[in-house]
C-alpha cells in the first residue's frame, strides 16, 4: 500500500520526511486553513520535502470547465509534471471535468466519496485515484471500511486502472483494515503516521537487544 500524508503542517512533513517512506502528500482546502498558508506558499513547500513524489491539489471551482483551467493553472504554476494530481470533487460538474482533465495530461483523483456507485463513475470517468472517506462513513453508521473493499473489488473485477486512495482515519485499526481489503493506497494524517510504526512490545525489545548486547559488541564502527 502506498502511504502518502494527508496535511499541510510542513514542520509535521520535515519530520515524517527523515524516516516515512512517504510517496506523496494530499492537500484540500480545509487542510490549507489548518496550516494557516496560502496555496502558493504551501505547495512550494510541500514541492521542497516531496520532490518527484505525488502532490495531490484540490480545486476550488464548482463549474466543470473553471476545474479544469484551475488544475491547469496550478500545474502550470508550480511547474509540476506528472507527479501532479488535481483533487476533483464527485459533483456532476467533476463527473463532466474529469475526462476533459484526462485529454490535457492531467492526473486526477476524485475526492469526497462516500459511495460505490460514486467511485465506480469516477473511475469510468477516468480518475486516476479514487477517495473514499473512511471515518466519515462511519461517523454516519455506513461502514467506511466496507465502502472502500467494494470499491476495491470493482476495480479488480471490471479491471480498471484505478486505485483505491482511501482517506479520513481516526484510528490506526481503520487504516490496518482498508490495507487488508486491498486499498492501494491511504491518505493519512502525521498523528496517526506516527503512531502506524509504534508498538509497545518493539520499544521492550529494543531496549532488550541494547542491554543484552552492550559488553558482547567489540567491534568498532
Amino acid at each position: 500500500m502506498i502511504y502518502m500524508a494527508d496535511t499541510a503542517n510542513i514542520e509535521e512533513l520535515k519530520k515524517l520526511y527523515k524516516f516515512f517512506p512517504l510517496q506523496g502528500v494530499t492537500t484540500n482546502p480545509t487542510i490549507l486553513k489548518q496550516s494557516g498558508m496560502k496555496l502558493s506558499v504551501a505547495i512550494e513547500a510541500i514541492q521542497e520535502l516531496v520532490g518527484k513524489g505525488m502532490i495531490h491539489v484540490q480545486v476550488i471551482s464548482s463549474n466543470a470547465d473553471d476545474m479544469v483551467r484551475e488544475a491547469k493553472k496550478y500545474k502550470s504554476y508550480f511547474d509540476l509534471g506528472d507527479n501532479f494530481y488535481t483533487k476533483i470533487p464527485v459533483s456532476e460538474e467533476g463527473y463532466k471535468a474529469m475526462p476533459k482533465l484526462k485529454e490535457a495530461g492531467i492526473n486526477v483523483t476524485a475526492t469526497a466519496i462516500f459511495t460505490q456507485q460514486q467511485a465506480l463513475v469516477a473511475s469510468r470517468a477516468g480518475a486516476d485515484f479514487v477517495a473514499p472517506y473512511v471515518s466519515r462513513l462511519d461517523n454516519i453508521s455506513s461502514h467506511g471500511i466496507e465502502v472502500a473493499a467494494d470499491i476495491v473489488q470493482n476495480t479488480k473485477e471490471f479491471g480498471l486502472h484505478t486505485k483505491v486512495l482511501a482517506a479520513s482515519f481516526k484510528t490506526v485499526d481503520q487504516i490496518y483494515r482498508v490495507s487488508m481489503a486491498g486499498a492501494q493506497a491511504a491518505t493519512i494524517c502525521p498523528e496517526l503516521l506516527f503512531q502506524l510504526i509504534k508498538h509497545p512490545m518493539t520499544d521492550i525489545s529494543i531496549r532488550q537487544f541494547e542491554a543484552d548486547g552492550k559488553d558482547l559488541y567489540d567491534i568498532e564502527f
